[in-house]
């Protein structure tokens, strides 16, 4: 490695608070091509990736050489890397099918994530899809199946080793039959999956402002963090993604505004920077790029959130 390399791999004493990050394209040339150099042009910090189509059940195998490339570029530049599960997963549906598919693309993540060298996996809550038979609330069920179908996952990671991904737990915003999207909701997932120690949670400030936690309100952020760690227990926050949200608090509408833009606020996030909880802890943006703006330069909106992110830390 060359001393430009090395210097650029020793993290500031800010970025190593909080490293601030874009979930990025890897279509075309992969995830060094494309993913790395996508970073590198709107700033990040550190990366989130997709390793399978995110709205289908496909798990595609990795190309070992590449992702030793991948694997070796972040080591080097310092950049922290994660890796988002498909949407579809779903622990809690009353679909065999569905069930059997989720634990088998959720398996996928977490092995390729082991592959390429990623800290944690993100994958949705869920929710209790179908009728109890009884026509009451299927939410007893659908949390032991969590349990039943989980947990060998858990086992499975164990046998990875020391340098196995967590298993980071996204609350969503609400809609429909969610069985967690409040930060009290965390307490019964945990204890569902033993409170295993590879189980953490990724934090979207969207969702949980969707779901009536007011990050915008003075101190509402602080509030937040304060329930998930009463929940969860300390140290288990691994991941932020950092959005915005282009609708009200309560909306249980998951919908992505950039920094600054939507109802929360860039004062909010400020307060993702100072508390005890989010030490060292990765900010991702999930925020819209401006792919669709008719005078769009790509990754503009990223780079502009990041910089804002940026000097948010830097306060």
């Amino acid at each position: 490695m060359t001393a430009a390399a090395q210097t650029a791999s020793v993290p500031s004493p800010a970025t190593r608070r909080n490293p601030v990050g874009a979930h990025v394209p890897v279509a075309g040339r992969g995830l060094t091509g494309t993913g790395l150099a996508y970073a590198e042009r709107v700033g990040a910090e550190a990366v989130q990736v997709f390793v399978a189509n995110p709205r289908g059940w496909a798990t595609p195998a990795g190309d070992p050489a590449k992702d030793a490339e991948f694997r070796t570029a972040c080591a080097e530049r310092g950049i922290p890397a994660y890796v988002h599960a498909p949407y579809l997963i779903n622990f809690g549906s009353d679909s065999t099918a569905t069930r059997e598919r989720s634990g088998e693309s959720l398996r996928h993540s977490l092995r390729r994530a082991h592959a390429i060298g990623a800290l944690g996996v993100v994958v949705h809550t869920g929710s209790a899809v179908g009728r109890a038979p009884d026509g009451g609330s299927r939410y007893r069920a659908a949390m032991a199946q969590v349990r039943e179908d989980v947990l060998p996952l858990l086992d499975e990671l164990d046998a990875l080793g020391p340098d196995a991904p967590w298993l980071l737990l996204e609350p969503t915003a609400g809609q429909g039959s969610s069985l967690c999207s409040r930060m009290e909701d965390l307490a019964a997932y945990a204890e569902a999956l033993d409170h295993h120690p590879k189980v953490g949670v990724c934090l979207d400030t969207c969702h949980a402002f969707a779901a009536g936690h007011d990050l915008a309100e003075p101190g509402g952020t602080t509030k937040a963090l304060d329930l998930l760690a009463a929940a969860i227990g300390p140290g288990r926050l691994r991941l932020i993604h950092a959005n915005d949200s282009e609708d009200v608090v309560g909306a249980r509408k998951d919908r992505h505004a950039n920094i600054g833009a939507g109802h929360i606020g860039a004062e909010a996030f400020a307060e993702l920077f100072t508390h005890p909880e989010t030490e060292g802890v990765p900010l991702i943006i999930e925020t819209p790029d401006g792919r669709h703006d008719p005078a769009r330069v790509e990754g503009a909106r990223h780079t502009a959130d990041l910089d804002l992110l940026k000097r948010l830390r830097s306060r």
